[in-house]
């Protein structure tokens, strides 16, 4: 599929975003699997991994039932509100076994696929971040599993599973999401005009910030503001919370050109992660 095609997925679930979600799955699996105490901290979290993975297990299992057409209420999509809904569910259920958490992370998530696959022209499910088309919720789910993902691999001092391909497949949960998750204050009083590219042929969007709201569009801007160029597995990063734009910028993972270039740092302070 042509990468642009990619941001912009309606309604059958993409081969490819498909695989993704399994090989995804699979990898935290493998990981899991190789670990002999639950009770490991994980790096930037207050979180053990065996809560992290059972948080996985259950989100999976969450958005399994969204995708078969049960409602689950869950938060009301603010930071504060998805914390405290972690915490209860996490409080409900005791298993912090890696091994059986492993299963069911792989299992609740063929099962979200599947039911994706199958009801493509179903009714767009009301999610933690509010109604989403049936295909955005498979990059949903693919976008949780890796930011998590990332955390339990870093651990147990593991690769991650990140690779730009996959990053490509988060782009439209990512886009769906950001007007959701722009924070007032930061975007109060800004106009600005963003195109951002990810390296490689990864994909590009536009935001355009005024009036005290984001707005995205699946295409890059024809005269932006400012331009950003973004290595697609920093940019994931740096969305979801798990690495610092300044560590990014200085490692030449983060470019940035136009009228008004200075505006790049900005960029991921409009927005808090979910």
């Amino acid at each position: 599929m042509d990468q642009v095609a990619r941001q912009d997925v309606r309604g059958a679930l993409p081969e490819g975003l498909g695989r993704a979600i399994r090989q995804s799955a699979d990898d935290i699996a493998v990981v899991l699997r190789a670990a002999s105490d639950p009770g490991v901290p994980v790096p930037g979290s207050t979180w053990t991994l065996g809560e992290a993975a059972a948080h996985l297990a259950l989100a999976n299992a969450l958005m399994a039932d969204l995708a078969e057409g049960r409602e689950r209420p869950y938060g009301d999509g603010t930071p504060q509100s998805l914390a405290a809904a972690n915490t209860e569910s996490l409080a409900g259920f005791g298993e912090r076994r890696a091994g059986p958490l492993a299963t069911m992370i792989i299992e609740q998530a063929g099962r979200c696929a599947d039911a994706l696959r199958a009801a493509p022209d179903g009714p767009a499910p009301v999610t933690p971040l509010g109604p989403m088309d049936r295909s955005v919720l498979g990059s949903y789910l693919l976008t949780h599993m890796l930011g998590h993902g990332y955390d339990i691999a870093r651990a147990l001092g593991f690769p991650d599973m990140l690779d730009p391909d996959r990053v490509t497949w988060c782009l439209p949960f990512l886009l769906s999401a950001m007007p959701t998750v722009a924070d007032g204050a930061a975007v109060a009083g800004l106009t600005a005009r963003y195109s951002v590219r990810l390296r490689g042929g990864g994909g590009a969007f536009g935001v355009t910030v005024g009036d005290g709201a984001v707005r995205v569009t699946a295409e890059p801007l024809d005269r932006p503001d400012c331009t950003i160029v973004v290595e697609p597995v920093a940019f994931l990063l740096i969305a979801l919370g798990r690495r610092n734009p300044w560590a990014a910028i200085a490692k030449g993972q983060v470019l940035a050109h136009g009228r008004r270039p200075w505006l790049a740092p900005r960029f991921p302070t409009l927005f808090v992660a979910p």
